[in-house]
């Protein structure tokens, strides 16, 4: 049983290597999505072979927790996560400027004034993209 074992977790190891390595690959969501998902359920066939009955269950439990997950992984959550954390950005800019403002000297609220900017401007551009796609 040993040896089926250590066979179900190298088998486990190097699925959710190619795993990882495809999800951060340079693709674009959609595509990245689909091939993990293939991954995943490639695993998932693999694991059924598998004779020791706890190891096998475990592991297709783990791997449909996954595929799960990459389903949630959709434009409109990231897009609403998007918003919140631009909504937090912005919210600690303006209050950056504001203690400048308060505390700090004219050339210091200009450079705080110039961080909130540019952090409006990034997270309009992020949030452009999540829209468009």
């Amino acid at each position: 049983m040993s040896k089926k074992s250590g066979f179900g977790k190298l088998a486990l190891g190097v699925a959710i290597g190619g795993a990882l390595g495809v999800l951060f690959a340079p693709k674009s969501g959609k595509e990245t999505r689909k091939a993990l998902k293939e991954k995943t359920e490639e695993l998932l066939d693999k694991v059924k072979e598998l004779d020791a009955k706890e190891v096998k269950e475990e592991i297709e439990k783990k791997v449909s927790d996954i595929i799960d997950e990459i389903k949630d992984l959709d434009k409109e959550k990231a897009l609403k996560i998007a918003k919140k954390k631009a909504a937090d950005l912005k919210s600690k800019a303006d209050d950056l400027v504001a203690y400048a403002k308060k505390k700090a000297t004219p050339v210091v609220e200009e450079a705080a004034e110039a961080v909130r900017q540019k952090a409006v401007d990034v997270t309009k551009g992020v949030l452009a993209k999540l829209e468009n796609k």
